[in-house]
């Protein structure tokens, strides 16, 4: 098993203060709601090959 005597504390990812447990993997609730803010207002994104008509590669049917 690795020893975890020396590893670094874990931080928060949008802050890099010491993470809090309750919030866990972010310091607070602050950090956390900024967040699920950055989700809901498509802050985020996930990259997605589309064509021109907008539809996506699985969007797609085969027409043959």
């Amino acid at each position: 098993m690795p020893n975890n005597a020396n590893a670094k504390p874990r931080r928060c990812p949008l802050c890099s203060q010491p993470r809090a447990e309750e919030f866990k993997p972010f310091c607070s609730r602050g950090c956390r709601d900024r967040d699920l803010l950055s989700w809901f207002g498509e802050g985020y994104r996930v990259p997605v090959d589309q064509a021109p008509d907008g539809t996506a590669d699985d969007d797609r049917f085969d027409e043959g």
